[in-house]
């Protein structure tokens, strides 16, 4: 019934232009109606024609580009988004919808500077909201400015107490920080979601606090979460394994455990020699441990010679 109404509405629009226009001069507003008409249809390519027309007059300009930034944006074109977004911003910088929506354009296009100066003047602007704050507590947490992400999440209490993504990204802020508040923060988001990728963060989060017990318990829970072979899952079992035979070696140097997990990681597809020579010289591991993990690591050396 929808597309039948868009269709009635196009060629009404068009019948229109004709009878209105019949020297062929077309009104920029007639454009922008047929563009946005084959828009909410799905026919972005009709859309677009109609709408670069409509961008040429001042009467339809902003209102044309924002809808070809959101029709590129749709079609995952977010280098095309951001430049339309952005053409907005030339004409009117104080445009907040513009901003906003140049901003995340440019942290989908990996533009991660670009965005954060977009926030910067959006916020210049206007409070933030708490998605603004995420956003941007994002960009600048993949700038490497952890602290300044830190305070921006900080002014939502109530977005860490019940937004699964505002909660994971402090979790990592903290954990980035090697903060133990961040172990609460991780298993908040647990307790509500299943995932082995972010099981494993919380994991190490806590092997890096000495709670080997509860970091043991998790590695084998992540392990077990990883999806079978068949799934097309891109976790490596062995980097898993590798860290319960991490930790259990720490924990018990002379664990015999330890070394079949380590041998057990390996067969499983784990390559990283530097991660087995660095566990080797950890000073808990006893010295008949340490002779068997060096030995792991010149097989492992001697595999990647001679695969």
């Amino acid at each position: 019934m929808k597309k039948i109404f868009y269709y009635t509405l196009i060629t009404g629009i068009i019948l229109s232009f004709i009878f209105v226009n019949c020297k062929g001069s077309a009104e920029a507003i007639e454009y922008y109606e047929i563009g946005m008409a084959y828009f909410e249809l799905g026919k972005y390519d009709e859309a677009e024609r109609w709408l670069t027309r409509a961008r040429n007059s001042n009467r339809t300009m902003t209102a044309s580009l924002y809808n070809l930034g959101r029709l590129a944006f749709e079609q995952q074109r977010y280098d095309d988004a951001s430049k339309y977004f952005e053409d907005i911003l030339k004409i009117d910088p104080e445009n907040v919808l513009a901003l906003r929506a140049a901003a995340f354009s440019r942290i989908r296009a990996g533009d991660i500077a670009i965005a954060e100066r977009h926030y910067t003047k959006l916020f210049e602007l206007i409070p933030e909201s708490a998605d603004d704050g995420y956003n941007h507590a994002l960009v600048l947490f993949a700038m490497g400015r952890n602290r300044e992400a830190e305070e921006v999440l900080e002014r939502y209490p109530m977005a860490l107490l019940d937004n699964n993504d505002v909660i994971l990204l402090y979790a990592r802020i903290l954990a980035d920080g090697n903060k133990m508040q961040a172990i609460d923060y991780y298993s908040n988001w647990l307790n509500n979601n299943t995932d082995p990728k972010i099981r494993y963060e919380y994991a190490l989060i806590l092997e890096k606090n000495e709670l080997y017990a509860r970091a043991l318990e998790e590695y084998r829970k992540a392990l077990s979460e990883i999806p079978s072979s068949g799934t097309g899952s891109s976790l490596n079992k062995g980097e898993f394994i590798f860290a319960i035979a991490r930790v259990l070696l720490i924990a018990d140097g002379a664990s015999a455990e330890g070394i079949t997990e380590l041998q057990n990681a390996v067969t499983e597809g784990f390559r990283d020699i530097s991660a087995v020579e660095e566990l080797a010289n950890h000073r808990r591991i006893t010295a008949a441990n340490r002779d068997r993990i060096r030995n792991i690591a010149g097989n492992m050396r001697r595999l990647e010679t001679n695969p």
